[in-house]
């Protein structure tokens, strides 16, 4: 009884396997369809913020018809539909295909531009102060990587349309960057890692002396080398945050709690 259960069993899933077989294929709605209608029809997806069925669209078209106009379109609209969609490997793909490809294609500048974006928008996460993971284990990359590709085209672009836009997104990464090494000093400092807390705020110095957050970054070093007895480093970073902020709200019982600095020693 048990082998004729199993037999039946067995017939059962071959009929099952063979009638698989015999269903039809779903038949591709785009068959036939010219690379102008193909374009129209993943644009029209795109600005429906259906953004999977547009690159779906853009790679039919860019496999269907790889010589013609519509193909370098195409990869230009999917790195945008990925980055559209929040897919920022796959996005950042996509640029560098099209760049290594198309290397003096008119528009590539947008290109570098759309990199740019990609990653100006993924460089959040390590500015977020308020969470409550150490932020000496955040990766400013992104940040960074953003600010070379905005760099690179406006040096090697600058009358591109996009340069402008490029700069000022510079600045204020270039901004974010000091602040958030200067966070990460304080951070330092408040744990007592003063020699940690100084290299960090001299980073800052160093590598962005016009941002905003420079003034603080030479009250840690100030702070940090006072507290690890370095009175000659104090004394010059003194001198350096005096001169260069004469009016320092951190003379005067500023945003960081601190000794007035003139009873430091």
């Amino acid at each position: 009884m048990q082998k004729k259960s199993l037999k039946l069993v067995s017939v059962i899933l071959a009929l099952s396997v063979a009638g698989c077989g015999l269903l039809p294929a779903k038949e591709d709605e785009t068959k036939g369809w010219s690379a102008s209608r193909l374009y129209s029809e993943a644009r029209d997806e795109l600005s429906s913020g259906n953004y999977e069925k547009a690159v779906q669209y853009f790679e039919k078209l860019e496999a269907r018809y790889p010589f013609g106009t519509y193909a370098q379109q195409a990869q230009m609209e999917i790195a945008y539909a990925y980055y559209k969609d929040g897919d920022q490997p796959q996005a950042l793909a996509a640029v560098e295909r099209f760049i290594k490809l198309h290397p003096n294609h008119p528009d590539v500048d947008y290109m570098y531009y759309l990199r740019g974006l990609i990653n100006f928008n993924d460089h959040v996460g390590f500015l977020d102060f308020l969470s409550k993971q150490d932020p000496s284990e955040r990766d400013p990359k992104a940040a960074r990587d953003a600010f070379d590709s905005f760099k690179l085209l406006a040096e090697r672009f600058p009358n591109s349309k996009y340069a402008p836009d490029a700069i000022a997104r510079m600045k204020y990464l270039v901004d974010a960057l000091a602040e958030y090494q200067v966070h990460v000093a304080n951070y330092y400092y408040r744990r007592g890692a003063y020699l940690a807390a100084a290299n960090r705020a001299q980073f800052a110095v160093s590598n962005y002396p016009n941002a905003p957050a420079v003034e603080e970054a030479l009250y840690v070093m100030v702070r940090s080398y006072r507290a690890l007895g370095l009175r000659e480093l104090h004394d010059d970073a003194l001198r350096v945050l005096n001169k260069n902020f004469p009016n320092s709200v951190y003379f005067h019982g500023g945003p960081v709690k601190d000794e007035p600095w003139w009873k430091i020693w």
